[in-house]
């Protein structure tokens, strides 16, 4: 596979897999930022390898072999954020660039070394499942901080929203994968929270708490 073809397998894995059904054209046009014509054209191109099942004018979802290869791409890309992190020191803000280039690396015996190297980790550092070697993934128990109510306590385990921005601002209020957070209060008016972490109060808007996972406790 082409580098083009895998970044179009991997965006297709992850709108499939928040919607749970087939995808337009068009979405995949808007998250690869490019013409419905271009995305068409990979399109027949994947279809020919039977990575996924596509009719003009329908939606497109992946084939079996799709989503393991997609899943493949998802692990390298995954594996290489953790190991960027942990071992080399970058901030999670840093690494999702750097591993976009990383994850076209095609040798799978290096994946599966650097994957026990690591540990087998089975989330990245913004708290994404790692598929394992044959596509399994250990799926997660949570929910978005916006969801709690009064009094309610959680560990954040995830971000929805993985921009550089947004992890650098969840530095700054000491916020991190691991945190216990307290749900203190919600200002009805714009659904802005009290919460707790670390025994520091912060006030957080709505925009924060519905791109925090939390998992209660």
């Amino acid at each position: 596979m082409t580098f083009s073809e895998e970044n179009y397998l991997k965006s297709i894995y992850h709108l499939t897999a928040s919607l749970e059904t087939e995808v337009s054209t068009n979405a995949i046009a808007e998250m690869m930022e490019t013409k419905a014509s271009s995305v068409t054209d990979m399109l027949k191109k994947l279809a020919e390898k039977d990575l996924v099942n596509y009719k003009k004018y329908q939606g497109v979802s992946l084939t079996e072999n799709g989503k393991l290869a997609a899943k493949m791409i998802v692990r390298k890309h995954r594996l290489w954020e953790v190991f960027l992190v942990e071992k080399l020191n970058f901030s999670w803000d840093e690494v999702h660039d750097i591993a976009e280039q990383l994850e076209h690396i095609k040798s799978e015996q290096l994946i599966n070394r650097l994957d026990d190297f690591l540990g087998n980790p089975t989330e990245d550092p913004h708290g994404d499942p790692i598929p394992d070697a044959n596509g399994r993934i250990i799926k997660i128990e949570k929910q978005l901080l916006s969801e709690l109510s009064e009094n309610q306590t959680g560990i954040c385990v995830g971000v929805k929203d993985t921009s550089s921005e947004f992890l650098k601002y969840l530095d700054k209020q000491g916020i991190a994968l691991g945190s216990k957070i307290e749900f203190l209060s919600k200002e009805s008016f714009d659904l802005s929270v009290k919460i707790k972490v670390d025994n520091k109060e912060l006030s957080i808007s709505n925009k924060i708490t519905s791109n925090l996972f939390v998992k209660l406790v």
